[in-house]
């Protein structure tokens, strides 16, 4: 099967890494994801900046060369970032904003309206949310206003469901990742999602699971392929996630 990982994690000591909320995760090298999915068709994936990460992009530039251009990152950035260092990541491989509402360690929710609408006139960039989705209430118009959004972990909650599907219908979409950390039923969720948009649903193994009550397995990815036909299992596991992120664009500085 062909696998396009729309959430992954790289984690290098190398690199700054900031205690977050008590925790400092666990080593988790290029290496370690590349044995990790071995038996995986992989056609490429997007590597996430964790909230232990902060801004550093020193780690995930590193990462995205030695991973290859089939990979591209997803990055937290301060909203003062200049238009000049957003362009020069943008040829460096990143696709996305990343806003981590759950944990921290990125820009703040007051910002989303006018980063996320920045770095993607600037360079197609969508942006992407780490939040719960019961709390999708107090952004959600903003959210439906702007021209690209994800929400990470099918939006984390059963609470939060009608919240993440009135989003759907509007033209967000959901990463089926981090079964393992989720409070809601999978199956029930990916189906609604579905049904709604089937471009809407990306596949991604959450490796490695930081913080997870439970790490990603492949029983993970056999879930999809029980649960939907092989038309949209493919655009679950990997069709979807490729167009979405090839919507970065390179521009040349003036």
């Amino acid at each position: 099967m062909k696998i396009f990982d729309a959430h992954l994690h790289i984690i290098d000591f190398d690199f700054p890494i900031q205690e977050n909320q008590g925790y400092i995760p666990p080593s988790y090298l290029v290496e370690d994801y590349q044995h990790a999915i071995k038996d995986f068709e992989s056609v490429g994936g997007t590597i996430v900046s964790g909230s232990f990460q902060g801004f550093d992009q020193g780690y995930l530039i590193k990462a995205l060369k030695e991973m290859g251009p089939s990979f591209c990152g997803v990055t937290q950035l301060p909203f003062n970032t200049t238009d000049q260092d957003i362009l020069k990541l943008n040829e460096q491989g990143v696709r996305a904003l990343r806003f981590n509402v759950r944990r921290g360690g990125s820009e703040n929710l007051s910002q989303l309206d006018y980063f996320a609408r920045r770095v993607y006139d600037l360079v197609g960039w969508h942006s992407e949310l780490y939040i719960d989705a019961k709390d999708l209430l107090e952004v959600k118009e903003v959210v439906q206003s702007l021209p690209a959004i994800s929400i990470d972990h099918l939006g984390l909650s059963e609470e939060g469901l009608p919240n993440l599907l009135d989003l759907v219908e509007s033209g967000v979409h959901v990463k089926a990742t981090g079964f393992g950390r989720v409070e809601l039923d999978v199956v029930k969720a990916m189906k609604a999602i579905h049904e709604i948009n089937p471009e809407a649903l990306m596949f991604g193994t959450d490796l490695p699971s930081t913080r997870a009550k439970r790490p990603f397995n492949f029983e993970d990815i056999q879930v999809i392929l029980d649960q939907f036909d092989e038309k949209d299992a493919n655009r679950i596991l990997y069709e979807n996630a490729m167009q979405w992120y090839s919507c970065g664009k390179a521009y040349d500085y003036v």
